[in-house]
């Protein structure tokens, strides 16, 4: 699990990079889950869980904090991602 220390530097790096502010808050709705505060949770943040999965994945185990500059250099990339155009929804063709 994230501990409060590194969301305040995931925070603070965000922060200083404006042009990654929509990718940010944009990636931060989509990890909230929903109804979070029937959970008991006092903060809109991600399960344990998908925390555990994502670290595991990235570097191995789930007790590893989240390196910041990955984290900027995902949200870059989320950005250019969306700008692309390839983010909306196809509509279906009218017959």
């Amino acid at each position: 699990m994230l501990n409060g220390r590194t969301y305040l530097q995931l925070i603070s790096a965000v922060i200083v990079r404006p042009r990654l502010w929509v990718s940010a808050l944009r990636q931060a709705k989509r990890l909230i889950p929903r109804e979070w505060w029937r959970s008991g949770s006092h903060l809109p943040v991600p399960t344990r869980a998908y925390i555990d999965f994502r670290m595991t994945t990235q570097y191995g185990h789930g007790t590893h904090q989240p390196e910041i500059a990955d984290v900027i250099d995902y949200l870059e990339w989320s950005k250019d991602w969306h700008s692309t155009g390839t983010s909306t929804r196809r509509r279906p063709r009218k017959i």
